[in-house]
C-alpha cells in the first residue's frame, strides 16, 4: 500500500516532467494525458478514495501538501485533478450502491462536478429527470462520471427546497468545448450538457445531509476517519493549497532570478538591490502566514474526523473564510513579486507570468472570493443569521 509520505516523494519524482507540459496544457487547454497518466501510475488519483475500493485515504494534510506541490509544477493540473479525488471523498458519502455503479465496473474511474444548482428536474418515479447547462466541471475530460447540482425540497434533512447532488455517468452528458480563459487553462474547466437524464434515488444527495452526517453512505466505512467529516471542507480544500503551491513557487522563480537579473540600461546586478531583497522577505512572511493558518485547519478538520465529530457553526464558518484569506495573502505575495520583475517576466516563453495569471485564478473561485467571506464571517462574529445568498 503506497504512504503518504511514499506518494509525496513519488509526485517530486514526476513533478519536473509536469512542470515540462505547463505549456502543453495551457496550448490543449486541458490537463495532458500524460500528466493524468502519470499522477495515476503512483496513485495520486485515488487519495481520497476509500481502501474497501482500493484508494489510499489520505488525511486533509496530506493530500494538501501534495496538492501545493503539484501546484508548483503546473496549476492547471493541480486544480483539475485536486477536484477529480475531493469526489471520491464527496462519493464515498452516497450510498453504496452509487459508489457499486462507479467503481464496481472500474475501481480507477473519476468524478467531475458542476455543483452550482443549474440542473433543472422533474421528480419522476424512482429519481429525477434532469436537464442543464453544467458549466465549470474540471478536469472532465479524464473523468467517467459528473456529480451535477440542482435544487430539491423534500428531503428528510430538511423538507424546504435546497441544494442536492446527482450523479450522472459519462454516457449521459455532452462535453461542450467552451474554456476559453486567460488563467488556469490546464484546468479545461468545460460545461456539460445534459437533455432529459433519469437519475435514480440511488444517486441522488442533498448537500445539507453530506455537511451533517444525515447522507445515506455516512459511517457506512467505520475504520476510515477522513469519511466521517462534512463533505464541503474536503471538497474546498485544493483552491487554497493550489494558491499557496504557485506562491511558493514564484518564490523560488524570483529568489533564482535575482541572482543573474542585470539592469539592460545600468548593468545594475538586481539581486543586490535593497528593493529586491525587501520584496522577496515580505512575499516570504506572507506566504508563511497563510501556509500556517492553512496548516492549522487542515490539521483541526483531520482532528474532527478522527473524533467522528461534525463542525459546528464556528468552524465552518472560520474554516470557509481562513481558506479565502489564506487566498489573499498568497496573491499579494505573488503580486509583490511579480511587479517588480522586469518586462522579461511578460513573454509567455517565462514561468513568472503564468505563475501571476493563475494565482489571481485561485482567488476568483465563489468559495476564495474574499469580499463574500469578509460577509460571511463578519455576519458570523456579530450574531446574525446566515445570508441565504452568501455561498
Amino acid at each position: 500500500m503506497t504512504s503518504a509520505s511514499q506518494l509525496l516523494n513519488d509526485l517530486q519524482d514526476i513533478l519536473p516532467t509536469i512542470a515540462a507540459n505547463a505549456d502543453q496544457a495551457e496550448a490543449l487547454r486541458m490537463t495532458p494525458p500524460e500528466n493524468i497518466e502519470l499522477l495515476t501510475k503512483i496513485k495520486f488519483m485515488r487519495a481520497f478514495q476509500p481502501k474497501a475500493w482500493g484508494g489510499l485515504e489520505l488525511s486533509l494534510p496530506q493530500f494538501a501538501e501534495c496538492v501545493a506541490a503539484l501546484a508548483g509544477a503546473c496549476a492547471g493540473t493541480a486544480w483539475s485533478t485536486s477536484l477529480l479525488n475531493t469526489h471520491s471523498h464527496q462519493l464515498a458519502l452516497f450510498s453504496k450502491q452509487a459508489q457499486e455503479d462507479v467503481w464496481g465496473e472500474n475501481p480507477e474511474a473519476t468524478i467531475s462536478s458542476s455543483i452550482a444548482p443549474f440542473g433543472k428536474t422533474t421528480e419522476v418515479d424512482g429519481g429525477v429527470m434532469f436537464s442543464g447547462d453544467m458549466s465549470w466541471s474540471s478536469g472532465c475530460d479524464h473523468a467517467q462520471w459528473a456529480i451535477l447540482g440542482f435544487i430539491r425540497a423534500g428531503a428528510a434533512v430538511d423538507a424546504k427546497p435546497h441544494q442536492h447532488f446527482a450523479l450522472v455517468p459519462r454516457a449521459d452528458y455532452e462535453i461542450i468545448d467552451n474554456w476559453h480563459a486567460m488563467a488556469m487553462k490546464g484546468s479545461g474547466t468545460k460545461t456539460l450538457q445534459v437533455r432529459h437524464v433519469f437519475v435514480p434515488e440511488h444517486r441522488i444527495e442533498s448537500a445539507k445531509a453530506l455537511m451533517t452526517g444525515q447522507s445515506t453512505g455516512y459511517g457506512i466505512y467505520p475504520d476510515s476517519d477522513i469519511f466521517f467529516a462534512a463533505y464541503r471542507p474536503y471538497f474546498a480544500c485544493g483552491f487554497s493549497a493550489i494558491s499557496l503551491g504557485i506562491a511558493e513557487q514564484m518564490i523560488v522563480w524570483f529568489t533564482e532570478r535575482s541572482k543573474t537579473r542585470v539592469r539592460a540600461y545600468t548593468g545594475a546586478e538586481v539581486g543586490k538591490d535593497v528593493p529586491a531583497y525587501m520584496r522577496l522577505a515580505e512575499s516570504k512572511h506572507q506566504i508563511n502566514a497563510a501556509r500556517a493558518l492553512l496548516e492549522k485547519d487542515w490539521n483541526d478538520l483531520a482532528q474532527m474526523g478522527v473524533k467522528h465529530a461534525l463542525p459546528d457553526a464556528d468552524q465552518l464558518a472560520q474554516w470557509r473564510t481562513n481558506q479565502a484569506y489564506a487566498v489573499k495573502m498568497c496573491v499579494a505575495a505573488v503580486d509583490r513579486l511579480f511587479e517588480s520583475s522586469g518586462a522579461n517576466a511578460w513573454f509567455l516563453t517565462n514561468q513568472a507570468q503564468r505563475l501571476f495569471r493563475d494565482s489571481h485564478m485561485t482567488a476568483a473561485h465563489a468559495y476564495t472570493d474574499y469580499d463574500v467571506c469578509k460577509q460571511i464571517y463578519g455576519r458570523h462574529l456579530v450574531g446574525l443569521e446566515p445570508d441565504p445568498r452568501l455561498l
